[in-house]
């Protein structure tokens, strides 16, 4: 199994929903011809260096998956036929140097995706704190 990252991006007009959906149906494409995901890094929505299709901006999503090469024709074929995407590219990492790489970008983006919970759970906690208490409060 070869290792591959595969950029897409997605139209700037798409709902959350409608874009995590997109999301989901090409990680089951992958995942459904036999690719194991590593990884995924939703970069948001960036500014296009050039309009195309006419838009200015767009969603940039990363997967990080290991397949065999048939697999990255099938996942291209969908991502071309997919009309919501605007623009894709896929990269095969080989060489020791490149796969070394590789592996730190797989763990940067687990690490990325794990740090929104961490915050959401110190957010909770601080605002349990600070809520204050009928006990304590005085009588006018």
């Amino acid at each position: 199994m070869n290792n591959y990252e595969t950029l897409y991006v997605l139209k700037p007009t798409l709902t959350d929903e409608e874009t995590a959906n997109n999301i989901a149906k090409i990680e089951e494409i992958l995942v459904k011809n036999g690719a194991e995901i590593l990884a995924t890094d939703k970069m948001g929505m960036r500014k296009l260096a050039y309009p195309v299709q006419k838009n200015e901006r767009g969603v940039y999503t990363i997967v990080y998956f290991k397949a065999e090469g048939t697999i990255v024709n099938e996942l291209e074929r969908n991502l071309k036929f997919n009309e919501e995407v605007i623009k894709y590219l896929t990269v095969k990492y080989t060489k020791q140097k490149e796969v070394a790489q590789f592996e730190k970008l797989v763990t940067a983006a687990n690490v990325v995706r794990e740090e929104p919970k961490a915050v959401e759970v110190a957010v909770e906690e601080t605002t349990e704190v600070a809520t204050p208490s009928a006990e304590t409060t005085p009588e006018a």
